[in-house]
This record gives structure tokens, sequence and C-alpha cells, in this order.
């Protein structure tokens, strides 16, 4: 009995004297990675809170370029290529009947779209219709174009609709969405 207990024992303490060896030899001293002791920000001329020194350059996106130092982009305004008489007409209160599709978050869309639409997950094929800004009652005529998802899911507004709804570019305001 005591034979067949040091058979068993034996090869199992020579399995763990195995793994402690293993684990002893598998841990290799790293060195800390140097220090940036002191320096101050060119900028600011704020002292530049110490850290490890790093190496290289951030990757950079494939014809990119930096736009440090360039001119602002173009103004909301400036983007807005519809005429005097195209806002007038998308303003124009209707004059079919509507149906009443659903609320949205709007989003400003593509501003180099030019026109007035709404890329909305509520229709399934390009129809007409209209938005309205529950908030002030402004409406403005558009071509409502399928977007992908749920109904509930957000959409995508023209530069020139969302302006003429009275809504900042910024904002994510609930919108009706009417087609007729």
């Amino acid at each position: 009995m005591t034979t067949r207990i040091l058979y068993l024992l034996v090869p199992s303490l020579l399995a763990l004297a195995a793994c402690s060896q293993t684990a002893k030899t598998a841990q290799t001293p790293v060195a800390p990675p140097p220090v940036l002791e002191t320096m101050t920000d060119p900028a600011t001329g704020s002292p530049v809170i110490a850290g490890p020194v790093l190496k290289g350059t951030a990757p950079r996106t494939p014809g990119k370029t930096s736009s440090v130092g360039a001119p602002a982009g173009q103004s909301a305004d400036a983007l807005n290529t519809t005429s005097s008489t195209e806002r007038a007409e998308a303003a124009a209160p209707p004059a079919t009947a509507e149906r009443r599709l659903g609320s949205t978050v709007a989003s400003l869309g593509d501003p180099s779209q030019p026109g007035f639409w709404v890329k909305t997950p509520l229709v399934q094929s390009e129809t007409n219709g209209r938005i309205v800004n529950p908030a002030n009652g402004k409406s403005a005529k558009v071509r409502l174009i399928p977007l992908g998802g749920a109904a509930g899911g957000g959409s995508q507004v023209s530069l020139p609709a969302l302006q003429l709804i009275g809504v900042s570019l910024t904002d994510l305001p609930t919108i009706e969405v009417y087609s007729g």
C-alpha cells in the first residue's frame, strides 16, 4: 500500500517542482523605459509632466495633411447653394394631403450634397415629403431618401433644409416627417 502511494506521490512532486522551475526561469527582468526628467512646452512655457520617452511618430492617414495653421473651412451659408426661389418653394405650405410617417432625430447630412433632402429609415423608396420642426412650427418640402436601419434610428438632413426649419447645425432635434 505504501509503495503504491509513493508511486503516485513521487511523479506529482516532480511535476510540481518542474512547474516552479519554469516559473522562475520565465521571469526575466525588464529594464524600465527611460524617463524624461525635465522639459518645458515650447508653445506655453509650462513644464511637461515626466513620463517615458516616446520614439517614432504617430501613424498618419495616407493622403491627409495637417490642418494646423490652415484657414477655417467654408461657412454654412457658403455651403448652402440653394437660391432664394428654391428656399421659398421649399418653405411653402403643402398643396396636397400628407401622411405622417413619424418622428426622427435629425442630424446634419453631407453638406456638399445640394438641395432639400432627408435620408431616413422611415421610407422604403424615394418620394416627396416634408419635415417639420415642432419647436417652432417651421417646415420644408424635401426629397425623402431611404436610409438603412431601424425606424427609430436617426435621419440625415441636408444643410439647406436644416437652415430652413431653424435648426442649429450642431443640434440633434426631433423632427416630424410627412410623405405626400
